[in-house]
């Protein structure tokens, strides 16, 4: 599971010393947890690495917004250090479709579902997200089927 995985790497980076990785660990660590305490009242999801994944891409996401804010203010040391934790955190996501392989999953699921206009994009967007969301930036992915689907 990619939590003890990343517990794993929080006692590795202590030994090792290696601050900057480690406060990232600890910051998702820290984000996961978050999670697992709000979903105490909900119904939580039966498998683990899928709340993992989702925390980390929307860590992920977060970081990259900022990187591209902080570049355009002109404050690259900023960039860097967020592009570093951005690096640290995908360390432990599931590897990312390329985008010819996602095109490919998505013509497959529109032809499966027989979509035809726009209007079925949210029927392929649910599946799209269902079987590749871990692989997939989902941002990405809405422009891609509106174009298989346009």
């Amino acid at each position: 599971m990619i939590r003890e995985d990343i517990k794993a790497a929080q006692v590795a980076a202590m030994k090792a010393g290696d601050k900057a990785r480690l406060g990232t660990i600890r910051l998702m660590l820290a984000k996961i947890k978050d999670r697992d305490i709000e979903l105490r009242t909900g119904t939580p999801p039966a498998d683990d690495d899928v709340l993992v994944v989702d925390v980390l891409q929307k860590m992920v996401k977060q970081r990259r917004e900022s990187i591209a804010m902080y570049e355009q203010g002109g404050r690259q040391e900023l960039a860097d250090a967020e592009a570093a934790e951005v690096a640290v955190i995908e360390d432990f996501l599931p590897a990312q479709l390329g985008e010819d392989e996602a095109r490919a999953a998505i013509a497959a699921i529109v032809a499966e579902l027989g979509a035809t206009s726009v209007k079925d994009m949210g029927k392929v967007m649910a599946a799209v997200k269902d079987r590749h969301g871990s692989q997939l930036d989902m941002s990405k992915a809405s422009g891609w089927v509106k174009a298989a689907l346009g």
